[in-house]
């Protein structure tokens, strides 16, 4: 039967704005429920608080709530697990860090595969790792720390987060690169590793700067070095690794937003322009500056490929060093 003129074209329009009410639909979907961002780190610190931040943000953004779940273990793996394997709905989002990328150069099993398990969403922030000393130790900068490695073979070592972090990264890629051999002292966490490096158990740790900061500014501890190529201005007197002694050095502490490999691109990409506006916010960029963080707001390919590049950096820093997989 032939349709009158009118009805058709009322028909067709209706056929023609199927995927306009379709897309409506999956955006409306999207807001029914909570989504929670999983820290793969303990609460408390300066990763949970920076991802309280973003969290805040997010849900004023995307006008759902957003929750924080701490789901520590395991040098983040834990974690980053959990969001490997959770439904690829846009509900459930990982704060995605070195410990995770590493992963899998420091384990002999890694139940992911960072570069194809996940979809990353966003770049939000960096950070980089400093070389403190307690002022007991009698050297000022890294050159002065590498002759005296090198003229009291054994007598030193350093404090780190714990094996598998980026902190233990950094420990041995400059062993290997000096030709040194200071000892490695995993703790667990950052914190009780600070306490020693105060009492003098131990002479040097790696550390992010932010829990450091006041002890130097009291002059109980002292920076040698800064892990990233460009220098930090928090501590903007302070040499980088590179510039000082190790040409190439480096080691970006990096939090961004990823999601289950399978995630609709539409929810990607509607998360990451949301984190964009975030980044773009004077006071999140304030909160992160006092957390020692720089934001660095990169999108979706671009947070793929530093990924991807620190993931084959991390390989080839941990075979130099002759580290074997735990």
């Amino acid at each position: 039967m032939k349709l009158p003129r009118r009805q058709f074209l009322h028909l067709a329009a209706g056929v023609a704005a199927l995927p306009v009410v379709s897309r409506i639909a999956r955006a409306q979907a999207f807001t029914a429920r909570p989504i929670t961002l999983v820290v793969p780190v303990a609460a408390g610190g300066g990763v949970d608080t920076a991802a309280r931040i973003l969290s805040e943000k997010l849900q004023e953004k995307l006008q759902q709530p957003v929750v924080v779940e701490n789901r520590p273990g395991a040098g983040s793996m834990v974690g980053a697990n959990f969001v490997a394997r959770a439904s690829p709905d846009g509900y459930t989002l990982l704060l995605l860090e070195p410990a995770a990328v590493l992963a899998k150069w420091m384990n002999r099993t890694v139940p992911y595969d960072v570069i194809n398990d996940f979809a990353p969403i966003a770049l939000v922030a960096t950070q980089p790792l400093v070389l403190f000393a307690h002022p007991s130790l009698p050297v000022s900068d890294l050159r002065e720390l590498i002759a005296y490695g090198k003229a009291n073979p054994g007598k030193l070592s350093v404090g780190t987060a714990g094996v598998g972090s980026p902190h233990h990264l950094a420990a041995v890629w400059l062993n290997t690169a000096a030709k040194i051999e200071i000892a490695h002292v995993p703790y667990r966490g950052a914190a009780p590793a600070l306490n020693d490096l105060l009492g003098g158990q131990i002479p040097l740790i790696w550390a992010l700067s932010v829990a450091v900061m006041p002890f130097v500014e009291q002059g109980k501890v002292k920076a040698l070095a800064v892990s990233t190529q460009q220098r930090f201005p928090m501590l903007s007197k302070v040499p980088t690794v590179a510039e000082s002694a190790v040409p190439g050095f480096d080691v970006d502490f990096f939090y961004g937003i990823a999601a289950p490999a399978k995630v609709q691109p539409g929810v990607v990409a509607r998360v990451r322009e949301a984190i964009r506006a975030i980044t773009e916010l004077p006071d999140v960029r304030a909160r992160m500056s006092t957390l020692g963080m720089s934001v660095d707001f990169r999108d979706s390919e671009q947070f793929r490929d530093l990924i991807a590049a620190e993931y084959r950096k991390y390989g080839v820093v941990v075979r130099e060093a002759g580290i074997q997989p735990e």
